[in-house]
């Protein structure tokens, strides 16, 4: 490295890797770069050999874009870090402490720390903040820490009349909170070290081009404490004026950026699009695997105290169910299903008999759908008519009114009794228990053509029932309206939205609420 690049790099306070690969980068740029007016930038030339060089002469983006340095080395080491991977072991080992000193509480204590776990997890203690203070955060800890201790207390108190064994508890619920406030002291100050010497960092891109993405830029640039490194900017087309940024690409060019640069990251500025098509490009595969945050278009609007450099950012939901989300909602099809295809054998068995008494052999009905990513499964079902051929089954719409099915065919598809052994198929992982529910390729093809957001459900495996159902979407309801319910359960998600679903099924069921 040359004496005046080395000199460049200690003015920034970057980190810069020796022989970085061409395909990540090219030349950096000033500190400064971005304030400057854009006839007194720095014209930047691609490396020879071409590589994502060749977007700097698109047309529609600034001859002077560039795609900035990729990350440190250190910091390619450390992608894979989160932010809970440090919190929560050390809150697990404060709020276990008092078991060094006596086992006489072991039970409360163990049952206190996995219920402030499972409370902090809830109200988002465990997400990654840009701004890491400790008093931001002492709020809403110590009011936890009181809730889970009050409740464990109250169940200790009721079980054990004595006043010395609820006081000595007591006092080990006051030593673990103590430990937790001290233990996120202590890692809030290991992470900020950790992001000021970029030891851990994560390339971002910044959605838009306007003020708000300048100074955004400015910021990230200039103070690494927010563990983000900026990489460029997209938008719809470049814009022109004092103090616009230069684009590494546009929106259609934003899933090959994300690989490209290596990006984490994705910040909502103030792009010159509705968010109707913005929603659109987040929602693509590419994209959807980055943490997505946004700067609030109105005045106003509160930011739960996150901000960087005092511009408030608010982070947005996942848009996909992976990792540890999609783990937990597995385990809890896998258990529902086992569960339920046990206490239901009786109602199967007689729904089965019922069905060979009134058609004969043949019970079960097995039809192609389409699940998670669009991949075909059979699905199973009772049989409630037959159809004529298989282009009928796979392209009639609707038999609620056909005069094949009979009594018990009619009264199972009211009672939705047919879909039961559809648990068969939550078990054996092609569906699970709550989720848009499947459809049949003719009709997935066709919606997926006429309604622009159809085929974005099918980002999660389909399921046995559905928001969209439970609201009143079955039988011949509009489709767009099903494919927006189904998009806002995938987009938030919960384990108690799915428990929400599931008990307004067995409403709908009791009610004969069915087809």
């Amino acid at each position: 490295m040359s004496g005046h690049a080395a000199a460049a790099d200690q003015a920034t306070g970057e980190v810069q890797e020796e022989d970085p690969p061409r395909q990540a980068l090219l030349t950096r740029p000033d500190q400064d770069e971005y304030t400057r007016p854009p006839g007194q930038r720095t014209r930047e030339t691609a490396p020879a050999g071409g590589g994502t060089g060749d977007r700097v002469g698109q047309p529609g983006l600034d001859v002077t874009a560039v795609l900035p340095y990729a990350g440190s080395r250190a910091s390619k080491r450390t992608r894979w870090l989160r932010a809970w991977m440090l919190t929560a072991p050390v809150d697990v080992a404060a709020l276990l402490a008092p078991l060094l000193l006596t086992h006489h509480y072991w039970r409360g204590t163990l049952v206190m720390a996995g219920l402030t776990v499972a409370i902090f997890a809830a109200g988002g203690l465990y997400r990654a903040r840009r701004h890491v203070s400790i008093l931001d955060e002492l709020p809403s800890i110590s009011g936890r820490l009181l809730a889970a201790g009050a409740v464990v207390a109250i169940i200790a108190a009721l079980r054990h009349e004595s006043a010395q064994y609820v006081g000595g508890f007591v006092r080990g619920v006051a030593l673990s909170a103590g430990l937790v406030v001290i233990g996120r002291m202590v890692t809030r100050e290991l992470a900020t070290i950790a992001r000021k010497r970029r030891w851990v960092e994560h390339n971002t891109i910044i959605i838009g081009s306007g003020p708000t993405a300048v100074e955004l830029a400015r910021l990230l640039r200039r103070y690494p404490r927010y563990g983000l490194r900026f990489t460029g900017c997209v938008d719809t087309t470049a814009r022109r004026g004092p103090g616009s940024l230069p684009l590494i690409g546009t929106f259609d060019q934003l899933e090959q950026l994300v690989t490209t640069v290596e990006c984490d990251v994705l910040i909502i500025a103030d792009p010159e699009c509705s968010e109707a098509f913005l929603t659109q490009i987040l929602r693509r595969p590419g994209t959807a695997s980055c943490d997505l945050w946004a700067v609030p278009r109105l005045w106003g609007s509160r930011s739960q105290g996150d901000h960087i450099g005092a511009i408030p950012i608010v982070r947005v939901g996942s848009t996909t169910l992976s990792g540890f989300r999609w783990g937990l909602k597995r385990a809890s099809d896998i258990v529902f299903s086992a569960l339920a295809l046990l206490l239901l054998s009786p109602v199967l068995l007689l729904c089965a008999i019922a069905i060979f008494l009134e058609g004969g052999r043949g019970i079960f009905f097995y039809q192609e759908r389409i699940g998670r990513d669009g991949k075909p499964f059979r699905i199973v079902k009772f049989r409630s008519m037959r159809p004529v051929n298989e282009h009928e089954s796979q392209t009639n719409w609707s038999i609620a009114h056909d005069r094949r099915v009979g009594p018990i065919g009619r009264f199972m598809r009211r009672t939705s009794l047919d879909e039961l052994p559809q648990l068969w198929n939550i078990l054996r992982g092609d569906m699970s228990v709550v989720g848009p529910r499947p459809e049949r390729p003719y009709f997935v093809e066709k919606f997926s053509a006429e309604y622009p957001h159809y085929a974005m459900r099918h980002r999660v495996p389909v399921g046995l029932t559905g928001l969209a159902q439970v609201s009143g979407l079955r039988g011949d309801t509009p489709i767009s309206d099903r494919a927006r319910f189904d998009n806002y359960y995938i987009e938030n998600w919960s384990l108690w939205l799915d428990a929400k679903v599931l008990l307004r099924t067995v409403s709908e069921v009791f009610r004969g609420g069915g087809r």
